[in-house]
Order: C-alpha cells, then structure tokens, then sequence
C-alpha cells in the first residue's frame, strides 16, 4: 500500500459515528435546522437543491425551504409537520451523523423514543421567542429515560428575537433548572437560527440588507463565544467512561471448514457490545460453560480481536453446545440470567396493555413468551414522577414487572443498553407493541 493509500486509511479508520436526534416542540424548527446543517456542510446534491427550489417556489415562498429535506412524507409536506422519524445521513472531515428527525408531536412520542433510542446526543429545539414549552420538557424527561449521555439546547429562532443575549440566557436559566430536576447528566447551550444559518454551522452568515444593496458577513451574537452547533457535535465526547462488557449473542451456528479451526463449530453473530481478542476467557450463557477464544474470523479473514458491532465468526478452544439465542460473554462481567425483572416501556401499540394477554420479548436473537406480571406505575412524563396505573395506553410510559417462559441474558440499560434494551410483540399478529429498557436485578422484582 502507497504513503497516500495508507494516510487515506488511517484517517477513515480514525472518523466515528455519532448519532443523534433532534426533539421539540411542534414549529420550532427541527426539520429547517437539519436541513441547513446538510446545506452549509455541502452535504447535498444539486438534483435534490433543485427540487427544494421547485417545491418552495410553487408553495408560493422564496429562497429554499430546507424543512422539505427531511419531511419527506406527503402527509407531512401538506400539513407541514413531522409525524415520521426521518433519517439522514451526512459527513464532515471530522465525522459521520446518523440524524434522526423526530416529531414533535405529543401524539407522536413513540416515534421520539424510536429515534433517540440509538442516539448519542439529543438536540432539544426551544424557540426563543415562545419559550420553554411542555414538549420541550417532554423531550428533556425522554432523554433522561433512555440515557442519553448528552442533550444540547438549541435555543432557535435568535432572528426573530433580534438575537438578544437576556432571551436567550432568561431561557438558559430556565431550561437548566428543568435539567437537574429530571437528572439530566450532561446539558450545553446554543443560540441559533436556522433558518438564516447563524451559529448552526458558520458563525457568520450573509446579510443581504447592508447599505449600498451589497452583500456581507455578520456575526449577529458577537456575545456568544461558544462553538456553532456543527462544532459542537464535531468534537463531543460520548460514550461511558467505562466501556461495557463484551457480549456477543449467536445469530448461527455453523461448520468453520478454514483457518487453524478446521471443521469445528463456529458461532456467526455480531458484537453487540465491549471487544474481545483471541485468547480471552469467555462464558457461555444460559449453560454457563466457560471456554477461551480460539479465532476470530472476518471477510477479509482471521483477526486478533472485534469490537462492538463487528459482525464476526467465533471459534472456541473446546465443543460445546450452543445454539442461536445464547450469548457469549466476558467471563468476568457476565449478564444476569432471569425469568423475571423490571423494566420502563414505551407501550408502541394501538391497544392498551392488558396482563391478561400473551406477548414475546425478543432480547438479542432470543425471542421467547412472555406475560406482563403488574403494571407497577406510569410516569407523568413532565416531572418523570410515577403514578400508579393498572395499564398503559398509546405513548404512555411506565414501569412493568415482566415474567419470561425461558432464562434470557439481561444487563441494566444504564450499565450496557445493548443487553438492557428489548421489544415485545403481539403473539397473534407478530406487531410490535413496546420498547423497553431493563431496570433490575432478578432479586429485585
């Protein structure tokens, strides 16, 4: 391989993915402002600019409307509003963004938990001349239920306020007191418009009404010395200060008939989460049968070791029996096996929850029976307060003690989300009616 190949590369190897979600109020301004972070970061094509032109232009506006880039459902383009989670995707010399542009909707908070339940940030919108609204709080609480490790408050619309620093820091002040209250962990503060780009990716933009009719860039909050949201999500640090355990359920079984490991079983899955290398001791659960790593196996070939959502090949140094389902663990840090435990849902389903039906929790790749034991309690998702509730409705979220057929493999979500998170399905129709992050210790329910 050439220098220039090689420092090609490293540099793409040394480019990560963040992830995150925009959540607000309804109008605030979560679809214009992710189209103008793809429109300032040269991050779409001419075809798709021409074809927002059109769009604006027959809906009888000027300019581009950049909210089109993301409300891509009809529906949502005839009421302009978002009822869909839509994702984008674009990319800086720095990094790569998976966006999720949720609604911002009551009615639609199911979809908000859908598109922040991957997210490493959630940029919370406010518009600054309306305020904090009850959605904006709603979002901060959802943010807190799921763990996300960074919220961002893009106080938007600074154009219509005439980019004062009192409104904005009235609503720093503010929205940070709703912070600690819920247990937000980790809370920073953007003044933007965008609509007109200031503070989004540049900090300055064009002014088209300086004297003698000629353009020129303005910085409108000379007081604001943070960085533009673009920087922002180029150099925050996510992720948990310590990593979480390796786990690695098995999606197959199969003969490996290459490699040092020849006609011995091999086990076809991906690395959910933590990394392993070759040699490294291993639990096998339910059985609870230990081994070491024999070889790891990619498409271009062995490997000394795999990380997280690596999808891999794992050969062991014995026989054992172990079928799709199982999870191959850190030794050391191995997941709890239950048949009970608590947990917070987000009921997705368009029926209310009832203890007397049957559903299956798919966990991982195990999917088995299982039956809600009590619906412990429903938050007030302003205050994240329980309140007691002998069911859970469209949107509502609560508390559920929930009873499997067959042991599964669980973590906190709050320790590892990949073996703390699960879905459960409607037995008959195969739907899916909730998500769910897993709260206890078996001992615990």
């Amino acid at each position: 391989m050439s220098r220039l190949n090689l420092a090609s590369a490293q540099t793409e190897a040394a480019i990560d993915t963040l992830r995150f979600t925009t959540a607000g109020s309804v109008d605030d301004g979560k679809s214009t402002l992710i189209g103008r972070l793809l429109y300032d970061s040269k991050s779409i094509l001419e075809d798709q600019i021409a074809a927002i032109a059109r769009t604006t232009h027959k809906r009888g506006q000027e300019g581009l409307d950049l909210s089109l880039l993301t409300d891509g459902l009809s529906a949502e383009r005839e009421q302009g509003i978002t009822i869909d989670v839509a994702y984008r995707y674009f990319a800086t010399p720095h990094r790569r963004f998976i966006i999720a542009d949720t609604p911002g909707h009551e009615q639609y908070t199911r979809n908000m938990v859908t598109g922040a339940s991957t997210a490493d940030v959630a940029i919370v919108l406010i518009d600054a001349a309306k305020g904090i609204q009850p959605q904006s709080r709603r979002h901060a609480a959802l943010a807190v239920l799921l763990d996300l490790p960074q919220v961002v408050v893009a106080v938007n619309k600074m154009d219509l306020v005439g980019y004062k620093k009192e409104i904005f820091q009235k609503i720093k002040s503010e929205f940070t007191a709703i912070a600690r209250e819920l247990g937000v962990r980790e809370i920073s503060f953007i003044p933007v418009s965008a609509l007109l780009g200031d503070m989004v990716v540049n900090r300055e933009v064009v002014n088209h009404k300086a004297v003698n009719k000629e353009t020129v860039n303005t910085n409108n909050m000379p007081w604001y010395a943070g960085p533009t949201l673009l920087e922002f999500l180029e150099t925050v640090r996510v992720g948990k200060t310590v990593a979480p355990a390796f786990r690695f359920p098995v999606q197959l079984v199969s003969r490996v008939r290459f490699g040092a490991q020849q006609d011995s079983r091999g086990y076809l899955g991906r690395v959910e989460s933590g990394s392993i290398n070759v040699g490294d001791h291993v639990v096998v659960l339910p059985s609870g049968e230990t081994a070491r790593i024999a070889e790891i196996i990619t498409l271009e070939g062995n490997a000394a070791s795999a990380a997280a959502l690596d999808s891999v090949t794992i050969t062991l140094d014995r026989q054992l029996d172990i079928s799709r389902g199982d999870v191959i663990a850190e030794r050391f840090k191995p997941p709890r096996v239950t048949e009970h435990f608590r947990a917070n849902v987000c009921w997705l389903g368009n029926e209310p929850l009832t203890t007397a039906r049957r559903y299956l929790l798919k966990h991982g790749t195990r999917t088995v029976p299982a039956k809600i034991s009590s619906v412990n309690s429903r938050y007030d998702i302003l205050t994240l307060q329980p309140e007691a509730a002998t069911t859970l409705n469209t949107n509502d979220i609560g508390e559920l003690s929930i009873q499997v057929a067959q042991p599964i493999m669980v973590d906190a979500y709050w320790a590892n989300h990949a073996g703390g998170s699960f879905i459960l399905l409607d037995e008959a129709s195969n739907a899916t009616v909730a998500a769910g992050t897993i709260l206890s210790e078996p001992s615990d329910v």
